[in-house]
């Protein structure tokens, strides 16, 4: 049995202090010994040291937004994976649209940080999506697919990846899929994955739906036989919102 997994990427929101505000109240509120949902957050770099510090004592994993490819070098404004577990971090989102759609990161790019990520102990979660036009002309399931076949590109063992399905448009938006859409798309990515590696891992692998997933619309969404959790943007950065889409995963 899968067990659900709900992170909040808090994306380019609140300073420290606010953050600090927000992980307390989340970390009150999942407190220690939560086992039917596993949780975490992923503050902007200025706030991941302050807020591990206050989510250390609960059942709240500390995750980053992005990573580098490189451990070091000449790369300003960059963060390695290697700074990130040394501080502490447990996961990293990887391949997110807006990485992808403003920052012009291509899945070749995406791959090289997975592989990076992991090799320096963090888990990864990799985001795939399609755009509304890819949507609309009918070829989501290849768009996805190439983007799985190339995140995952040599990369030999995938326990400690989540994928987190995130179609463009919904993103944001206020439009949300389907739980019909979503579960499709999740059961092919599934399909995909056991094709690349076998049945059984791709049995094991969580994969998270993210596109303006809110408190009406959780519960519905998880109860699907592929969907796995969420990776939640704007509903994160409200506590109670927040625990109502873990209570809708657990």
């Amino acid at each position: 049995m899968r067990t659900k997994i709900v992170v909040g990427n808090w994306k380019m929101n609140n300073t420290i202090a606010e953050s600090l505000e927000l992980a307390t109240g989340i970390a009150e509120a999942v407190g220690k010994g939560i086992h039917c949902c596993e949780v975490g957050i992923a503050p902007s770099f200025p706030a991941l040291h302050e807020v591990g510090k206050v989510i250390e004592w609960s059942d709240i994993s500390l995750a980053a937004q992005n990573c580098h490819y490189e451990n070091d070098g000449a790369f300003t404004g960059e963060v390695s994976a290697r700074m990130l577990a040394a501080l502490g971090c447990s996961f990293v989102i990887l391949g997110h649209s807006e990485r992808r759609q403003l920052f012009g990161e291509t899945s070749a790019i995406v791959n090289r940080k997975v592989k990076k990520a992991l090799e320096e102990g963090l888990r990864v979660i990799l985001c795939v999506g399609e755009t509304l036009h890819e949507r609309e002309i009918g070829v989501t399931e290849s768009v996805i697919t190439g983007q799985v076949v190339e995140g995952l590109d040599g990369v030999s063992d995938i326990s400690n990846l989540v994928i987190a399905y995130e179609p463009v448009w919904a993103i944001g938006t206020g439009m949300t899929a389907t739980s019909a859409q979503a579960e499709e798309v999740h059961a092919s990515i599934r399909a995909t994955v056991a094709g690349i590696y076998s049945p059984a891992v791709a049995d094991h692998l969580r994969i998270q739906y993210g596109g303006s997933v809110k408190p009406s619309n959780a519960v519905e969404l998880f109860s699907m036989p592929n969907i796995d959790g969420g990776l939640i943007g704007g509903a994160s950065l409200n506590v109670g919102d927040f625990m109502a889409i873990v209570k809708a995963a657990c």
